[in-house]
């Protein structure tokens, strides 16, 4: 079993070169595939260090991830966003886990900060993925690359793509929950304030459940607020 980890980028040089390193222990089980989304930093050439493959697209993590996967040659896909780190047994496990009986999966999930409500906040994110079967891309979704293309690949939107994936591929299988976790960057919860952003993430979150359009979502993540102003 060969593993291809896609990974999207968009002006990481703080955290790339760092994160790369780290996964050279996995190989030669896996291919490391950069799929930037038009950096104007060093990102590209810090990352040409490291990766096997290198590919650019327009920005969006669909689009990225799309594009990331078309170049991928292993038989299992692992999504990892750059600001994620992998447990050091992440492939042995997966390999356990998938069968033809569970085709796709996600890891349990904790932060890098050390606020106690990263803990409650992890939590929450793990029991609402064990109970729904949809994982977000922080967890790491891995899926075997013939039940990527079954189930369409990531559509090509604005927001929520991972939340459309995870739809799509629990009705191939259900996802195989992994209980070890993958540890996760919390600078996105302290550069905009914790319960702030939990209300934004759980506000969006609603707003898609009821069928608002996913570009309209993302101009609100993007600036970190549940209304436009």
């Amino acid at each position: 079993m060969k593993f291809s980890i896609i990974i999207p980028t968009l002006n990481e040089e703080k955290i790339i070169q760092s994160r790369l390193s780290a996964l050279q222990k996995l190989k030669p089980e896996c291919e490391i595939i950069i799929a930037d989304g038009g950096s104007h930093d060093n990102t590209l050439a810090l990352a040409g260090l490291y990766a096997d493959k290198v590919v650019s697209s327009e920005p969006g993590r669909g689009i990225q991830m799309n594009n990331g996967a078309r170049h991928a040659t292993g038989d299992v896909l692992l999504f990892l966003h750059a600001d994620t780190v992998l447990p050091d047994n992440a492939l042995p496990l997966i390999k356990h886990a998938l069968n033809s009986a569970r085709q796709w999966g996600r890891f349990d999930i904790c932060f890098s900060g050390r606020h106690f409500m990263f803990c409650v906040i992890a939590q929450m994110m793990n029991w609402r993925s064990a109970l729904t079967g949809i994982a977000t891309g922080d967890q790491a979704i891995f899926v075997t690359n013939m039940a990527f293309n079954e189930a369409g690949k990531y559509p090509e939107i604005g927001l929520m793509e991972d939340i459309a994936l995870c739809g799509a591929l629990k009705k191939i299988s259900p996802p195989a929950r992994l209980k070890a976790k993958v540890i996760s960057s919390s600078r996105r919860w302290e550069v905009n304030g914790i319960y702030q952003t939990i209300l934004l993430m759980w506000g969006l979150r609603l707003r898609y459940f009821f069928g608002s359009d996913p570009e309209s979502l993302a101009y609100l993540y993007d600036r970190g607020h549940i209304w436009r102003r």
